[in-house]
């Protein structure tokens, strides 16, 4: 009899944790230290009911994965209510299990490829092969892009200005903006969208883009800062109302870094489907990952175009000014593009992480980290590779940087070389370098996205 109680008893206090971990806390019947500690601070109440609403939601979402949901959850309770009534303990144990769902949750309701988002990946890099081997293959990767952007069905519009910081700050429109409807003007109203606009100047965008035939919104908030930041969300109409793609409060689909970076984004159309082709560029690479607009994003199509440079100093060199010019000597340009020439070809061929000097490290001098590298550059251009340049009994330690390989159909790469002695302060010189590419591979894959597009 005692043996079956102790079932019962167990049965009940099991009933008890589910209904604990499904509700939140009930103060009417709290009876233990951890319960009445809950109860009387608002701040853990608030966790405790945030804990109970996430917890729903994964139970409905998880499927196969309740019973290991519950185990953890029941786990995690055992340890909670070892801090008693130590409040500072029980506000860590919610926090580190709130932050734990929520990866859950986010995980749970991330978009997973479909067998169209791998055939729109599979056409994508077919597309930007074949382009690579006609006209115009230096901009292969943009030419695709371009041709597949949408161009219809898409209503934009600025928000106001506000009154104090009109030139930084805007609201959500007070005024029914042209070419939007009644009934989206009615459900945009009744969503709480002026939030997105606390960060900075912001422009609004209507378009499907789920091909439900209701037309959802993206909001576009440039924030500046030092990389010069601009974030992009999207918000899904459902019924009367947009709802917010993440449920986390600063959450981004994307972002772009105008200033330490080269990133770009494209809203396409491929095979019914509307995507956002996130390109995240670099001086031997750019990445292109395919997101959902309307989904958290975790496994992404990605295509790799890779690159090889063909590198040039030329003749005409701009002066500090940045207008004026002079021309260089044939002999120094001829030895500074070789000094590039061979280090950009040493640098393809490179299996070899060992590090040596660049130039000679004398017995005494400057130190030997001073032979091994240019040294750090600004965070808005990218270190390409350091090299050394021979200038008649010279040695110089040479560092080419670009802009994170921009490209311009008509002058290629804009790169620079800076040059310093190794045993000497002064900020030595650098010199103008052009560079054009060519694509060596284009490949695929499907995982975590890099840069803005990161989730």
């Amino acid at each position: 009899m005692y043996i079956k109680g102790r079932c019962i008893v167990s049965a009940c206090a099991l009933l008890f944790i589910q209904q604990a971990m499904a509700t939140g806390m009930d103060c009417a019947k709290a009876a233990s230290a951890v319960e009445n500690a809950i109860c009387a601070d608002k701040g853990l109440y608030e966790l405790d009911a945030q804990m109970g609403a996430l917890y729903r939601k994964l139970i409905k979402i998880t499927g196969e994965g309740q019973p290991e949901l519950k185990r953890t959850q029941r786990l995690w309770l055992k340890t909670r209510n070892q801090c008693e009534a130590d409040v500072a303990c029980l506000e860590q144990s919610y926090r580190d299990r709130l932050k734990l769902l929520q990866a859950q949750q986010m995980d749970a309701v991330a978009h997973r490829p479909s067998g169209i988002d791998k055939q729109v990946l599979e056409d994508l890099q077919r597309s930007i092969q074949a382009a690579s081997e006609g006209g115009n293959r230096e901009v292969a990767v943009e030419r695709v892009l371009a041709s597949l952007v949408i161009n219809s069905g898409e209503t934009s519009f600025s928000g106001d200005s506000d009154k104090d910081n009109p030139s930084e700050q805007t609201h959500f429109p007070s005024t029914i903006p042209k070419d939007v409807t009644p009934d989206e003007w009615k459900a945009l109203t009744a969503s709480d969208i002026d939030a997105a606009a606390e960060t900075g100047q912001t422009s609004y965008s209507l378009l499907d883009m789920d091909g439900d035939g209701q037309r959802d919104l993206i909001v576009q908030t440039y924030a500046g800062g030092t990389g010069m930041f601009t974030y992009v969300e999207t918000w899904r109409r459902d019924g009367d109302r947009f709802i917010k793609r993440s449920s986390e409060p600063e959450s981004a689909l994307f972002y772009t870094n105008d200033r330490g970076a080269n990133q770009s984004a494209y809203w396409i159309k491929a095979r019914g489907n509307i995507y956002v082709a996130y390109r995240n560029g670099a001086y031997g690479a750019d990445h292109i990952y395919l997101l959902n607009p309307l989904k958290i994003n975790r496994e992404v199509p990605t295509v790799t175009v890779r690159y090889s440079y063909s590198l040039n100093v030329p003749t005409t060199q701009h002066k500090d000014d940045g207008t004026s010019t002079f021309e260089l000597e044939p002999d120094l340009r001829l030895t500074l593009n070789r000094a590039i020439t061979k280090a950009n070809e040493a640098q393809a061929d490179s299996v070899d992480t060992q590090r040596t000097p660049l130039c000679p490290i004398p017995a005494t001098g400057a130190g030997e980290n001073d032979y091994y590298s240019y040294g750090p550059v600004h965070y808005s251009v990218e270190d390409v590779f350091d090299l050394p340049v021979i200038i008649g009994s010279d040695c110089y330690i040479g560092k080419l940087v670009d802009w994170f390989g921009s490209y311009d159909e008509k002058h290629g790469l804009f790169a620079q070389l800076a040059m310093r002695k190794p045993d000497v302060d002064a900020d030595g010189r650098s010199y103008e370098v052009n560079g054009r590419r060519h694509v060596i591979e284009v490949s695929t894959s499907i995982g975590k996205a890099d840069g803005g597009a990161a989730n």
